[in-house]
């Protein structure tokens, strides 16, 4: 026998154990799902109507999907308040503001909003710190890029760790150092990432421009991933303005709950980020955007006649039932935890995808947008078990808004880091700033004793 069916023989027989390892797996893993009712145990720490568990306190933002009218909660538009102020506020509607993010990442850190003098000397502060050494890009961006950028990020992150002289210290002055430079620095390792990705599996050439200490962090991202460095006013308002919407949403999204139940342990900053990116990264959290624009291309795909409302309804029934697309049962970017008549985030978003639709000339493709919503919102919520009312979400419209602005699909999730890094530091701090307990929820063991 030959060394190459030596080891396909073997091979065979690994793969039968493992398949045998598999086996056992699946069986030891199932738990009775009557017994979560049976010990009142909150799966996914969630009540019986889905709604989220306390597990702390903030003052960093509120989510509101409900009012209160006599006692009894009812259906209302979303509301979603950044340290007490309408998220809504924050992005603003003139064209000419060019630092909604900067301005709303001060106020998330430290609770106010700055005045003109204090945006000022804080966005010198962001820039100062943005710039990476050519050994850190050389060595770990550009070496082995990882074809998820989301990895890429959390590598960048972690080694950063290795760039510190006080990596360790959790003391609220260090980590407020580190928070600010994470917020300066990721777009750039986010772009970075992406072109080296591009360049080393597609062959693609590689121009790595640095940042420009006179843009904003939208601008920024606009003019390091294109080509030529240029884009519009409103290119730049519009990515601007998606950074605010998804700058923060709550401690108990994955990702920032993440952030609190790792900060509690006391490791350090870099293993704090790494942890929500890791989070951020699946796609029922930070990677849902994406999934609404895949979902769209085989509707495209599945429709003769893509304007045909009855067409579309025909695919979406199909996609509830399990029949079309990924097999999950869901539209993607239909429905909220917390929200029930509107997304907020949801409502401002479609505002601009509607205004860059019409300086792209890609009106069709916002109506189709447009149309998919209304009838996934009508089928979903005649459906038996579902309770509220469904709105679409923040996801629905961001992945149209970046595709529009010609942001690459594998920048899709980065791009919510890139915003998100902003609330994760605000929550960290917090963490820090209360000395809270260490986050240790229980879990009861239902399994089998075997005495010896």
């Amino acid at each position: 026998m030959s060394y190459n069916d030596s080891m396909m023989a073997l091979s065979d027989v690994l793969n039968n154990k493992f398949d045998e390892l598999l086996e056992n797996c699946m069986k030891s893993g199932v738990i009775d799902l009557n017994l979560y009712q049976e010990y009142d145990v909150k799966r996914g720490l969630r009540d019986s109507t889905g709604k989220g568990v306390l597990t702390g306190l903030t003052e960093i933002s509120d989510v509101s999907g409900y009012n209160i009218v006599e006692g009894v909660k009812e259906p209302a538009d979303g509301k979603l308040y950044y340290q007490g102020y309408d998220v809504k506020k924050l992005v603003g509607s003139s064209l000419e503001k060019r630092y909604a993010f900067e301005e709303t990442t001060y106020l998330l850190l430290f609770g106010k909003l700055p005045d003109r003098e204090q945006l000022k000397t804080f966005v010198e502060i962001l820039t100062s710190l943005q710039e990476l050494s050519a050994q850190f890009i050389r060595d770990v961006i550009m070496k082995a890029p990882s074809p998820n950028l989301m990895n890429g990020l959390q590598r960048s992150v972690l080694t950063l760790y290795s760039f510190d002289s006080n990596p360790d210290d959790i003391s609220v002055p260090n980590v407020l150092r580190q928070s600010l430079q994470l917020v300066a620095k990721l777009p750039l390792i986010a772009v970075y990432n992406y072109h080296a990705y591009r360049h080393f599996d597609f062959f693609e050439s590689l121009v790595i421009k640095p940042a420009n200490p006179e843009y904003s962090t939208a601008e920024n991202i606009l003019h390091m991933l294109r080509p030529d460095g240029e884009f519009t006013k409103l290119e730049a308002r519009v990515l601007d303005a998606a950074l605010v919407l998804h700058a923060e949403h709550g401690g108990g999204n994955n990702s920032t709950f993440t952030n609190h139940v790792v900060t509690s342990s006391g490791t350090d900053t870099y293993s704090a980020v790494a942890a929500s990116i890791a989070s951020l990264k699946g796609p029922r959290h930070g990677g849902a955007n994406l999934k609404v624009q895949q979902m769209f291309k085989d509707l495209k795909k599945s429709c003769t006649d893509i304007e045909s409302e009855e067409e579309i309804r025909t695919y979406l029934q199909k996609v509830l039932k399990k029949e079309a697309f990924d097999g999950s049962g869901l539209i993607y970017g239909m429905g909220h935890a917390v929200y029930t008549l509107s997304d907020p985030r949801e409502v401002v978003l479609k505002d601009y995808a509607r205004k860059l639709a019409a300086a792209k000339g890609m009106e069709a493709e916002f109506e189709l947008y447009d149309k998919v919503e209304q009838i996934a919102a009508d089928l979903i919520s005649h459906r038996s078990h579902v309770m509220k009312p469904v709105c679409a979400n923040v996801d629905f419209y961001s992945g149209l808004i970046y595709t529009m602005l010609g942001i690459p699909e594998e920048l899709f999730t980065p791009l919510f880091a890139i915003s998100r890094i902003s609330g994760w530091s605000a929550h960290r701090l917090e963490e820090l700033v209360n000395k809270g307990k260490i986050i240790r929820p229980a879990y009861k063991y239902v399994g089998h004793h075997f005495d010896s």
